[in-house]
């Protein structure tokens, strides 16, 4: 006979310490969703979402890597769970990326010419007082270099 699948969660260990965090960071993300983006582009309506799925991964990713203040097991948990984007702390941990703000900054298939988002050059390599803004993601440098 089949395993019956029941919606309870086994919580490991040092989850009540990161819960209160995660649980703010994804009330945030419910009231970007829901605000009305009249007088925005397109993509404009999508820059605080990707800033706030920014924002949870760096969080578990600092606690993880950087403070070590949390176990493998949470850290797994909450990728699994889909707290953090994996495949974005992936980058991260890669020369150059530490400072990566979505993925869609690098894959070359999305921008003109093959190369990557003006928001990966370097400050000091940009022209002078020109402001750039990522039109995925709203950022405005990743660079490593900045």
């Amino acid at each position: 006979m089949p395993k019956i699948k029941t919606g309870r969660v086994n919580y490991p260990d040092g989850w009540e310490l990161i819960a209160p965090t995660l649980h703010d960071l994804e009330a945030k993300m419910r009231q970007a969703e829901n605000d009305p983006n009249d007088g925005k582009r397109k993509c404009e309506a999508l820059w605080p979402i990707f800033h706030i799925a920014h924002q949870k991964s760096r969080y578990i990713y600092d606690l993880y890597y950087k403070r070590q203040e949390i176990s493998r097991e949470l850290y797994e948990f909450c990728l699994e769970q889909g707290y953090a984007d994996a495949n974005l702390i992936a980058k991260w941990k890669k020369p150059g990326y530490e400072r990566l703000c979505c993925l869609g900054c690098i894959q070359t298939r999305d921008h003109n010419f093959g190369t990557t988002c003006m928001c990966r050059v370097p400050k000091h390599l940009r022209e002078e007082n020109k402001v750039v803004e990522c039109v995925h993601c709203g950022c405005t440098g990743c660079g490593s270099g900045d």
